[in-house]
């Protein structure tokens, strides 16, 4: 028996509603779902590093790991089945995090032991982001984007001329300390500068003359100041970026984070259906 094309779609659009939408009660399920099994994953990877916990409980952490690897897998295979362009969805960020969130548990059947892949585990969490599209947290995290990517510009400037400043510091201080104070190259002299200007201070260099410790006593000063800067810059562009959105996500490109009385798409102009009230 053929099931019918519409029959087919209407299956399509409903795991569409549940796997990318978070405004339905069965998409905020979902995602708080998968939430837990990131937790639940995350946890079981960090047990497992603790040599008295492994030898004890190893054999059931790796079969919750596997458990919560097939999930993930079949929600990665769901995601391309109901996405209108899978292609762009394989490829797009969070297709690729949901990608490699599966590859490091069969990889390390063909090398075993292989500890470092563990650490690709941990982009798992970035599914949290899907969850905080719930509620009042989408339209924050777009806010946040949003000035970031306005503040760009004025950011790179900003990190031009402290990078040109901290190269003529370190070239100063270079040729006032020299090597008998650690200063043995203008590189070298360019990372203390970055480390006083930052106010990290390791304490591995440090300038032993009056001249060398004025100058580092400016710089220091002048990092307290300049930590302001980007900080202002961002916080400006926020009280611009502050505006209402849903968690809808476009069915053609993607896109989430609309207007809560967008009809369009804002990126692609793709129909988003009614608006939400």
């Amino acid at each position: 028996m053929t099931v019918p094309t519409s029959r087919r779609t209407a299956w399509r659009e409903r795991l569409w509603e549940i796997i990318f939408e978070a405004d339905t009660r069965a998409g905020r399920a979902f995602d708080i779902t998968l939430l837990w099994l990131i937790i639940g994953s995350i946890v079981a990877v960090m047990l497992e590093s603790v040599a008295s916990i492994r030898s004890e409980y190893g054999t059931a952490l790796r079969v919750l790991e596997w458990l919560i690897t097939i999930v993930f897998s079949i929600e990665y295979i769901l995601r391309l089945v109901t996405s209108q362009h899978p292609i762009r969805y394989a490829f797009s960020f969070f297709g690729i995090v949901d990608l490699l969130s599966v590859i490091p548990t069969y990889v390390s059947v063909l090398f075993p032991g292989s500890q470092s892949l563990l650490v690709i585990r941990t982009l798992r969490l970035l599914r949290v982001f899907r969850v905080l599209k719930l509620g009042r947290y989408l339209g924050q995290a777009n806010v946040l984007l949003t000035a970031l990517r306005s503040s760009g510009p004025k950011i790179i400037v900003f990190l031009g001329t402290v990078m040109c400043v901290v190269v003529i510091v370190g070239t100063a201080m270079y040729l006032i300390e020299g090597a008998e104070a650690g200063f043995t190259s203008i590189p070298r002299s360019v990372y203390w500068a970055i480390v006083t200007l930052t106010t990290v201070g390791y304490g591995d260099i440090a300038p032993r003359t009056v001249l060398g410790q004025g100058l580092a006593a400016a710089v220091m000063i002048l990092g307290y100041a300049i930590i302001a800067v980007p900080t202002g810059i961002v916080s400006a562009e926020m009280v611009h970026a502050t505006r209402p959105v849903t968690t809808r996500v476009c069915a053609a490109c993607l896109t989430e984070g609309h207007a809560t009385s967008a009809r369009f798409c804002r990126d692609c102009g793709e129909s988003l259906g009614r608006p939400i009230d």
